[in-house]
C-alpha cells in the first residue's frame, strides 16, 4: 500500500514584523487522510505560519503548495475557496445569533434568493450536529452556551465547509474529556474521507492519541518532523523546548491539620450545582476535577461573586463572610484567574501595564492622581516574577503569545497580593515550558502560607499539583481523594 498523496507542502516560509523575525523557516508536509500535529512552544512561529497559510499575512519568502500547485492566499475567503479552513482557539461567535445562524453565517439558506430560510438552516444544522454527535440545540443562542459548547459550534462550522485541509488550533482548550473524544471521533471520520488535518495542541496526550505525523517549530524554525510512532513523549518535549523536562509531580502536603481559610456549606444554584460542602486549608492546593457540565466552574464563579447562588454559607478564617460580588472577594484577599482570558481575563487592546495593575489602581492613586512611578515598579516586579516576554510595558496585550498573555492574567491577579487564588484552567493554551513556570509559581505561592483552589480539565495537571482533589459530577461532589494517592482511572471513574 503506497503512501498517501501530499495535500500540502510548505518550505522556507518566513515573515518579519518591524525588523523582528517572527518566522524564519516554516515548513510542513500534510498527507491526505492524516493528522499532522504542529508542535512548539509559545512564540515558536506556529501562529504566524498558520496566519500566512490562511491569507491573513503575506509571506516574505518561501513556497506553499496545495496538491502540487503553488498558492498565496490574500484573504481567509480565498483560503476557504481553496479548500483550507481553520478552527482557532480564540472564539469569535455572534452571541445574539443562534447555533444554526452561526454555523451558516455568510452562507445562509434562502428562499426565492431573497429571504433567509430559517427552517432549512435549522434542519441542516440538526443533521450536521447529529452526524458529529455534538450535543447542541440549533436554536439556542450562543450567549446562553458555555465556552465549551461555543467551541463545538466553531468546530462544526469549519467541518461544515467540507474543506480538504482543516487546521485545528487548540480545539480542545475549552472542552472536557467527553467532548474531546466526540471531536476525535469526528476527526477520524474526516480523515477516513481523505481530509488532511493540521492539529495544534499543547496537550501531548492528545497528540499521541490522534496524530499520524508531527512537525516541530522552535524559535521560528522547523526543527523536527516525522511519524508519531517513531518518537516518545520525552523525545517530543525535548524537541519542543530544546532540553529535557522532568515529569512534574508536586509532593502533596503531609500536614492535614492546617487551619481552614475558606469553608463552604450548602452551596446550591438551581440547574448548576447543589449541596456543595468543601474546605480549603492554609498552604494547600485543592484541585477540582469534573467533566463538562459538572458544575465546577459555575461553583467557583458563585463563590467569587461573578454569578449568583440560591443558597449557601461561607466562612473565612472561621468567621461568617458575605462574598456577593468580586469586589467583596478582592477585599477579602481572594483573586480569580478566569477560564477565558480573552473574554474575561484581559483587556486585549490595553497595555501590559494597564492589565497588570487595573485591579489594584487605588493602591497607586495619590490624592486623585496616578503614581506612575510606583505603578511601573510594580509592573516591572510582576514581569520579572513571571518571566513575561514583552517589548515594553506599553505593548498591547493582544500582541503577546498565548503563554505570555496567561502570565499577564496571573500577574494581574497577584498585584493586589491575595492570600487565596482561584484558578480556572490556569494553563489553558500554553506550552510545556510555560506550564512548568506556572506550576512552580503555584507551589511557591502556597509555600508562603497562601492557598489555591484549582480547576483543570487535564488529569496530569490535577494529579501533579493537588494536595487533595474533589471530583464534581452532575452538579454534586462525587468524591474526594488525596493527591498523592489519586490515579487517572480513579478520577475518571468518579467523574463519569
Amino acid at each position: 500500500m503506497g503512501a498517501a498523496p501530499l495535500l500540502l507542502s510548505a518550505d522556507a516560509v518566513s515573515k518579519t514584523f518591524n525588523k523582528v523575525a517572527a518566522l524564519i523557516d516554516g515548513r510542513i508536509r500534510l498527507r491526505a487522510g492524516t493528522v499532522n500535529a504542529l508542535c512548539g512552544g509559545n512564540g515558536a512561529g506556529k501562529s504566524t505560519f498558520l496566519n500566512i497559510l490562511m491569507g491573513l499575512y503575506r509571506r516574505d519568502a518561501g513556497v506553499i503548495e496545495i496538491k502540487g500547485s503553488e498558492v498565496e492566499f490574500a484573504s481567509p475567503a480565498e483560503a476557504l475557496a481553496g479548500g483550507v479552513a481553520i478552527i482557532t482557539q480564540e472564539l469569535s461567535p455572534f452571541l445574539d445569533m443562534t447555533v444554526a445562524e452561526n454555523l451558516y453565517l455568510g452562507r445562509e439558506q434562502r428562499r426565492s434568493r431573497l429571504f433567509v430560510d430559517d427552517r432549512k438552516m435549522i434542519t441542516d444544522a440538526e443533521e450536521l450536529l447529529a452526524r458529529l454527535k455534538f450535543p447542541l440545540p440549533p436554536t439556542a443562542r450562543l450567549r446562553d452556551l458555555s465556552v465549551a459548547q461555543a467551541q463545538l459550534v466553531e468546530i462544526a462550522k469549519a467541518i461544515s465547509r467540507q474543506s480538504e485541509i482543516l487546521i485545528m488550533d487548540e480545539p480542545t482548550s475549552a472542552i472536557g474529556e467527553r467532548e474531546t473524544q466526540i471531536l476525535f471521533d469526528a476527526i477520524r471520520n474526516l480523515t477516513a474521507q481523505g481530509v488532511g488535518i493540521i492539529y495544534v495542541s499543547h496537550r501531548l496526550t492528545e497528540i499521541f492519541e490522534i496524530a499520524d505525523d508531527y512537525t516541530v517549530f522552535r524559535d521560528g524554525r522547523h526543527v523536527d518532523s516525522g511519524s508519531i510512532k517513531d518518537i516518545d513523549r520525552l523525545g517530543l518535549i525535548r524537541s519542543i523546548v530544546g532540553r529535557d523536562l522532568l515529569e512534574h509531580r508536586r509532593r502533596p502536603k503531609a500536614d492535614g491539620k492546617a487551619e481552614p481559610v475558606i469553608e463552604v456549606k450548602g452551596f446550591s444554584r438551581r440547574g448548576k450545582f447543589e449541596g456543595i460542602d468543601l474546605t480549603l486549608h492554609k498552604g494547600e492546593i485543592l484541585g477540582l476535577y469534573g467533566l463538562l457540565g459538572s458544575g465546577r466552574s459555575e461553583f467557583v464563579n458563585s463563590l467569587y461573586g461573578t454569578e449568583p447562588r440560591d443558597s449557601g454559607e461561607i466562612r473565612l478564617d472561621g468567621r461568617p463572610a458575605q462574598l456577593k460580588t468580586p469586589a467583596d472577594s478582592i477585599r477579602a484577599g481572594i483573586a480569580l484567574v478566569t477560564e477565558d482570558r480573552k473574554q474575561t481575563g484581559l483587556s486585549l487592546t490595553a497595555s501590559v501595564a494597564h492589565n497588570v495593575t487595573v485591579a489594584n489602581l487605588p493602591h497607586y492613586t495619590r490624592v486623585g492622581f496616578l503614581d506612575e512611578r510606583a505603578e511601573r515598579r510594580s509592573v516591572a516586579d510582576q514581569v520579572k516574577r513571571f518571566s513575561i516576554k514583552v517589548a515594553s510595558f506599553d505593548q498591547a496585550v493582544q500582541k503577546l503569545s498565548g503563554g505570555n498573555q496567561q502570565k499577564v492574567v496571573l500577574a494581574r491577579c497577584l498585584d493586589p497580593k491575595p492570600r487565596i487564588l482561584i484558578c480556572d484552567e490556569p494553563t489553558r493554551g500554553v506550552d510545556e515550558g510555560a506550564k512548568r513556570e506556572i506550576y512552580a509559581f503555584l507551589s511557591a505561592f502556597v509555600a508562603e502560607g497562601n492557598s489555591v483552589l484549582m480547576i483543570s480539565s487535564e488529569v496530569p495537571e490535577i494529579l501533579g499539583n493537588s494536595d487533595r482533589i474533589i471530583v464534581f459530577r452532575r452538579g454534586r461532589i462525587a468524591g474526594e481523594v488525596i493527591g498523592g494517592e489519586a490515579t487517572q482511572e480513579m478520577l475518571v471513574h468518579l467523574a463519569s
